[in-house]
């Protein structure tokens, strides 16, 4: 019958007549394809001014962020040299007159010519009066300088009553000696700034000058930080107290070249600095400016900015322009591509409507074939549903179905098996049974709600509840909740899962569980409580130690008549001292410990270190080092790099108590993650204990080989604890090692300890390399002449 039908419909739908006009033929599919290829372009177009306005706004805020950054690095470091020179004024106490041995062995101490690059020298310039420079002269060629005199000399003393000599310099040596006996107060640049910091007490910038040390040829830009240093004890409350007072100046010169060279940083080649004395920006005031190489063709930038900062009363206009290596990565691709996949989409989608419009003959022949389709779908949709009930009946879940009244319609054997009823006794009965009386209510409420709006929140996904059992029984479940529309209303299928077995193993797991995390709770208390026990035990050891040396010296003072000991005193300051130097072993463990890195070549450094290193290690000691050629550089900080290299040296020397031999190896090493070199790749068979999992990347490793005894494994297991040492009563702190670990995770790097019974001890650091932009250098001065 169904057959007969469908050909009696077929036999009445009409067929094309020859000839007749299809609808859509003609120009209108073409008109509607352009018109849609027309409207997508414009899509294209916004997206593209929308990508590159994107992009643009990406470098400008580049562009802010590293001229903000610059501004702040030139502020910060003038701020620090203004520091340094109050280091130095605090250092004098109120006088001027301190041995040039002395001054000279203070800037050795701070070694300011490693720390602050762009400081050109520290100096004192004393103030005379025009009578005295004739004895002043024979006082400082007495002392061994028989040329010396003050210049440009005494001249015009009526209308300019104070002079100044440039007394001390360092480092007195090079071009700097060409400053030694130096008027600056004659030069009226440096005079002005000179006078503004002895009236007002504060660190006073001068103004553009050519420094000394540059002679009459130079070119080269400076300026000049003066901070005036008063007699001590001597009233400063008003302006003419302070000019009474006044004793002299510590000064600094600083290069401008050098001076940005250092505060550049990694930002220096994407910016084209030029900074200006005051607030206007001409050829007159022009103190730097980054030059473009000779052959460079000129660059107009895109991006520019300006700024006006105050250092140490001064005005400084910083004008900071962008470079075509920050203007590369200015994002231009993207909106390249946005457009040229609008373009091609927009003609694939006109293309698509022109085919589509045109082609109803094709979409009638289509339609046919699907209800072809149709047909044989019915048949496996038939035969899939004889298959899904075989599933159904076989699953491990019940399974049942409610319509839009609430009553059962479809039930399978697992259902039985839970609930207790048969299929014949639970289809066309209400869902109701199966819930307990307590929640029946409810039920039926949260039902009828559903039946009329089609959303419940048990569809949101599984949930656990108790069902009633035939018997009476409750049965814990866990039911998933789905809608089934029907043509008489929403319906609903359950999947229904016995939980009661799963309750129990949970409930067994919790209680496994909760034993489990007590005694792991316990040992953790156990193992904080011992390392809190060590760590304390040790600190109060040192300690101890140290107080008492201080009490038996200030107790043997007391007792002695006449002036103190110096030698109890130095015993003192000896003790305080180790003091100081265990509670810097103690910040370096916990990596507290301020650092200054710098980018430091490890083997020049341990080059440098080489008398040292061989005075550590003893005469019995054969001490040896090989590096690699191509050496990479690494970001640290060079005195504790050599304090832990020192302490690493002495600890392999101790472990040979009739000597041996010390290798010290540098090499380059790349770590990929799925080959990463260990400590015991230098000592075959070794085992090995390190702080953490290295990170791959390139690394310089610095290895210190022993020969002596080595180290069992439970020994090698707390090497880096702190105050743990296998060494004799009063031979050492145990802090070695742990100090070493401190700083060297500190510095971004890794540890690693490698060692056997009889085989010896491997010590390997891995520090990351370091990699910056080289800077263009900077042409010297030849002229030899003061300004």
């Amino acid at each position: 019958m169904q057959q007969t039908s469908d050909r009696a419909t077929r036999s009445a739908m009409p067929s094309p007549q020859p000839g007749s006009r299809r609808p859509g033929a003609g120009q209108a599919p073409l008109l509607l394809a352009l018109a849609v290829f027309v409207l997508t372009l414009l899509v294209t177009l916004a997206a593209y001014i929308g990508a590159q306005r994107s992009a643009e706004t990406q470098l400008r805020e580049a562009f802010d962020y590293r001229t903000h950054d610059m501004s702040y690095s030139i502020g910060r470091r003038m701020a620090v040299y203004e520091q340094v020179l109050r280091g130095a004024r605090g250092y004098l106490r109120g006088a001027v007159d301190v041995s040039r041995a002395e001054f000279g062995e203070y800037y050795r101490q701070l070694r300011l010519d490693q720390s602050f690059p762009g400081l050109e020298a520290l100096g004192i310039a004393t103030a005379l009066t025009p009578g005295a420079v004739a004895a002043h002269e024979a006082r400082v060629r007495a002392e061994g300088f028989p040329d010396y005199r003050v210049e440009p000399g005494a001249q015009d003393t009526a209308a300019r009553p104070l002079m100044t000599a440039i007394t001390h310099i360092e480092p007195f040596s090079g071009r700097n000696l060409r400053a030694f006996g130096f008027d600056m107060y004659s030069e009226p640049v440096r005079r002005s700034a000179m006078a503004a910091a002895r009236d007002s007490g504060q660190a006073a910038l001068s103004g553009k000058v050519v420094l000394v040390q540059e002679g009459s040829g130079g070119t080269g830009s400076g300026v000049l930080m003066y901070l005036p240093v008063y007699r001590a004890g001597a009233p400063l409350w008003t302006l003419e107290q302070r000019r009474a007072a006044l004793l002299g100046w510590v000064y600094a010169p600083f290069r401008m070249t050098d001076l940005m060279r250092g505060v550049g940083g990694l930002a220096a080649a994407q910016l084209d600095v030029t900074v200006y004395d005051g607030d206007s920006a001409d050829a007159d005031t022009l103190l730097y400016r980054l030059s473009p190489p000779d052959d460079a063709a000129p660059h107009v930038p895109k991006l520019q900015a300006s700024t006006r900062m105050m250092i140490a009363g001064r005005t400084w206009t910083v004008t900071m322009a962008s470079t075509p290596e920050l203007e590369a990565t200015y994002d231009g691709i993207r909106p390249r591509l946005v457009a040229a996949a609008g373009v091609l989409l927009g003609f694939l989608v006109s293309l698509v409507v022109w085919l589509l419009a045109g082609s109803r003959r094709r979409a009638l022949q289509l339609a046919q074939g699907m209800t072809l389709e149709l047909r044989e779908s019915h048949d496996r949709i038939a035969a899939e549903q004889r298959r899904m009930n075989v599933i159904l009946e076989t699953a491990y879940d019940g399974f049942l179905a409610l319509d839009r009244h609430g009553r059962i319609t479809d039930w399978n054997a697992q259902a039985t098996r839970i609930f207790g009823l048969s299929a014949q006794e639970a289809i066309g009965r209400p869902a109701e049974v199966l819930v307990p009386d307590e929640r029946r209510t409810a039920f039926h409420a949260a039902f009828a709600a559903f039946a009329q709006s089609g959303a419940s929140p048990l569809l949101d996904g599984p949930f656990e509840t108790e069902a009633l059992h035939r018997s009476g029984r409750r049965v814990p479940v866990e039911l998933a909740v789905a809608q089934l529309p029907g043509a008489d209303g929403a319906g609903v299928t359950v999947f229904v899962r016995d939980i009661a077995p799963r309750r129990e193993a949970e409930a067994r797991e919790q209680l496994r569980q909760a034993r489990l995390d007590e005694a792991r709770q316990a040992l953790n208390r156990a193992q904080k409580l011992e390392a809190v026990g060590k760590l304390t035990g040790g600190v109060a050891h040192d300690f101890n130690n140290i107080l008492h040396i201080i009490s038996a010296n200030v107790q043997l003072m007391l007792r002695a008549d006449g002036p103190p000991s110096r030698k109890r005193l130095h015993n003192i300051l000896d003790a305080v001292e180790r003091g100081s130097r265990l509670a810097g072993q103690l910040l370096a463990f916990a990596r507290r410990q301020p650092l200054h890195p710098s980018v430091v070549d490890v083997g020049q450094l341990i080059e440098r270190s080489d008398s040292l290193l061989q005075r550590a290690a003893g005469d019995s000691v054969v001490l040896t080092r090989s590096s690699a050629p191509d050496l990479w550089p690494t970001l640290v900080d060079p005195n504790q790099l050599e304090h832990v290299l020192l302490n690493l040296v002495i600890n392999a020397r101790d472990a040979m108590e009739d000597g041996g031999s010390i290798a010290l190896q540098l090499a380059n090493v790349t770590v990929d993650g799925a080959h990463p070199p260990g400590a015991a790749a230098l000592q075959p068979g070794a085992a090995e204990q390190f702080d953490a999992e290295l990170a791959p990347g390139d690394y310089v490793a610095l290895a210190v080989s022993d020969s002596g005894h080595g180290m069992p494994a439970e020994v090698m297991e707390h090497a880096f604890e702190p105050f743990f040492t296998t060494k004799p009563e009063g031979k050492g702190t145990g802090l070695g090692l742990s100090m070493a670990h401190g700083f060297v995770r500190q510095s971004g790097g890794h540890i690693r300890l490698a060692s056997a019974p009889g085989a010896g001890t491997t010590v390997t650091i891995y520090l990351p390399r370091h990699v910056a932009p080289e800077l263009p250098a900077l042409a010297e001065p030849v002229a030899d002449a003061r300004p």
